[in-house]
């Protein structure tokens, strides 16, 4: 276990915690939610001429559909012309007629008769109303063409935005510091990248599209409305202003419980990731009820915030459309009287009626479109939050090469100094203070004592995983802070406590340690650690697929076959952390027989519990508090009887009883 891990554990709640699951802290909530949008949608900068024609191509089928409930209007004029046309005497001019009904007392239909375009004994234009629906039919067809076509550029560019954005975030991963991963529940890491970008791409396809269709139809309506009338007009604009203001107050009030369901999402996650890894852990201590109790109180939290979140955000649509329904009244009761005074057409009226409606419409679809975007919003908030932490410190630009070492003749045999380091995992508890230690090449240098004592800290300085505090670590002479972390690595053989295999078969995997090696190779690395000898036993021999939990082979094959990528990628330095645990008595001497052989030219450490395996270590290095108390061979340090004879008598002593 590591040093870390140990630590951490006496804050833990009750129930397991698998490794790389500890619990993430609370996130921040944002001061404002403008920002956050700015910087979403800045992520469109890079596709600025492809926004251009999608701008373009939509305005354009969005003053096609503007221009057709007009087009309507000139129909319900003709029909409705020649219907009172054909009321009237014919013979007589349009004057004669309303001179006519006025001298009968007739005064408001010769009004109404006065704004209308009609012909006295004539009926309905057929011709003329033909071909105003063959426009609108044109009109309607064009706009219809054209809205695909905007939306099917905005999708690629959308699915552009978030295939970068996802990218990025995998990039940013891999060069973030493990401090990271060890304070960050794997859970709610794996729902940033999966559910949060998921919820990205469809607020930004459904809202970017709505959104620019309705602003830009607001706006041509608007323009519409006021060739036809003014004074109807500003009397529809007036509920803009009440909308954004109802709009924005809602929107306030829900932002923070869609913050609270998209962290909540992730604690959920996490906690469900690591009662599936360890299921037959908690079954084995009788903890279900209690895992189950906490799946509920956070399930119940989870309710809780969605329930509010889409309670007020979609309290807007209703209270849009209220105010568009008041503005429908007031429009349909002055433009009746408008017709009846003669100062508007009867089509003029429909069709203004028809933008109203159509401009009520786009405002409502902004305010549902509020509830969405707050929502992507809100999961953005979490990706950038991964883009905005602290990366691993760059290496250096002239970083020297270990291989151009070699070539220029300087030793490159694995000499390894650690030279009065410190390191802590926090400022206020030191772990590491002062340690000085030496492995010659070739040495098998053993790292033993109680758990928290900065063991597996050690080696992962070593591989620069963590920067010290203090002090540096040579490797052949060379500071590993100025040699790249590809090159330090690349150099490095380790085998965990925990097997780690992916899907994937047994060549696969054992070829994981060097992509390009050969088959005589990777079969030379499998008998050398052994996996030869089970392999076999298998239906497809080393063309077995190992599943995703590798639950088709034993822990003790898991772990020759992580000791088998290690041997065949050839390292200079050998790190093995409890790496025999979980394999048997006998295999661990065949295992340790094949390491023998492995470490005749490179320098090997050796994380070990069991001290039956490091007896014959060059250098056995007793550790306690983060301090080198004892190193010697086994039998010197039995011999001095401290730390390490007090350890191996407390292994072995009652065996021997």
């Amino acid at each position: 276990m590591s040093d870390r891990t140990s630590a951490a554990t006496a804050n833990r709640p009750i129930g397991p915690r698998m490794p790389g699951s500890a619990a993430a802290p609370p996130a921040s909530k944002p001061d404002d939610l403008w920002p956050s949008m700015k910087r979403l949608f800045g992520r469109l900068r890079p596709h600025r001429f492809a926004v251009g024609v999608v701008l373009l191509v939509a305005t354009i089928s969005v003053v096609l559909t503007s221009i057709a409930p007009r087009m309507l209007g000139q129909g319900t004029n003709v029909i409705f012309d020649g219907i009172v046309g054909k009321q009237l005497p014919a013979g007589l001019s349009k004057e004669q007629a309303i001179e006519g009904l006025r001298a009968n007392g007739q005064n408001t239909f010769a009004d109404m008769v006065s704004g209308m375009n009609v012909v006295p004994g004539m009926g309905v234009d057929f011709g003329a109303l033909g071909r105003v629906l063959a426009i609108v039919l044109a009109l309607y067809l064009g706009s219809a063409l054209l809205m695909w076509l905007s939306g099917f550029l905005l999708n690629i560019i959308v699915q552009g935005v978030v295939r970068n954005l996802r990218a990025e975030v995998e990039r940013k991963i891999h060069r973030l510091p493990l401090r990271y991963f060890d304070s960050h529940a794997r859970g709610d890491l794996l729902s940033r990248v999966t559910n949060d970008i998921d919820n990205v791409s469809q607020s930004l396809q459904q809202t970017l599209s709505q959104l620019l269709v309705s602003v830009m139809t607001v706006i041509a309506i608007f323009v519409m409305m006021m060739v036809i009338s003014p004074l109807l007009a500003l009397i529809a604009v007036l509920t803009v202003p009440l909308s954004v203001v109802v709009t924005a107050l809602i929107a306030k009030r829900s932002k923070p419980h869609f913050m609270s369901q998209w962290k909540t999402t992730g604690e959920l996650n996490a906690q469900i990731e690591e009662a599936y890894t360890g299921h037959e852990l908690v079954a084995v201590f009788g903890r279900s009820r209690e895992v189950e109790a906490r799946f509920q109180e956070k399930n119940e939290q989870l309710y809780q915030s969605s329930f509010r979140a889409q309670f007020f955000s979609n309290m807007i649509m209703p209270s849009i459309m209220f105010l568009g329904n008041l503005n429908f009244v007031a429009i349909a009761v002055i433009g009746g009287m408008r017709v009846a005074s003669g100062t508007m057409t009867l089509g003029d009226v429909q069709a203004f009626i028809q933008y109203s409606r159509q401009f009520t419409q786009p405002l409502t679809q902004i305010g549902a479109m509020a509830n969405l975007l707050q929502s992507g919003v809100a999961s953005a908030e979490r990706v950038f939050a991964v883009l905005d932490e602290d990366e691993e410190a760059e290496d250096l630009l002239e970083a020297p090469q270990l291989s151009g070492l070699e070539d220029a003749g300087v030793s490159a045999g694995g000499r390894v100094e650690f030279s009065d380091v410190s390191f802590s995992y926090s400022a206020d508890s030191p772990l590491i203070e002062n340690l000085s230690l030496v492995a010659e090449p070739g040495q098998m240098v053993a790292i033993v004592g109680p758990t928290g004592a900065g063991k597996t800290t050690l080696v992962n300085l070593l591989l620069r995983f963590y920067d010290l505090d203090g002090g540096k670590i040579l490797l052949d002479g060379v500071d590993i802070a100025e040699i790249s972390r590809d090159d330090l690595r690349s150099r490095t053989g380790m085998v965990l406590q925990d097997a780690w295999l992916f899907g994937g078969t047994i060549r696969d995997n054992i070829a994981y340690g060097r992509p390009d090696a050969t088959e005589e190779e990777i079969l030379e690395a499998a008998r050398m650690s052994y996996v030869d000898r089970f392999v076999h036993s298998l239906p497809d021999g080393y063309d077995t697929v190992i599943d995703e939990e590798g639950n088709n082979i034993s822990a003790g094959e898991k772990q020759l076959i992580t000791i088998a990528r290690a041997f065949i990628a050839q390292p200079s330095i050998l790190i093995l952390d409890e790496a025999t645990s979980s394999v048997d008595t006998r295999t661990e001497l065949l295992v340790q027989h094949a390491s023998a052989v492995l470490r005749s030219d490179r320098t090997s450490f050796v994380i070990a519990h069991r001290l039956s395996t490091i007896r014959d270590a060059d250098v056995i290095v007793v550790m306690e508090d983060g301090r080198i108390v004892e190193q010697g061979s086994h039998e010197d340090l039995l011999l001095a009887r401290g730390s390490y004879y007090r350890l191996y008598n407390s292994q072995f002593a009652g065996a021997e009883v």
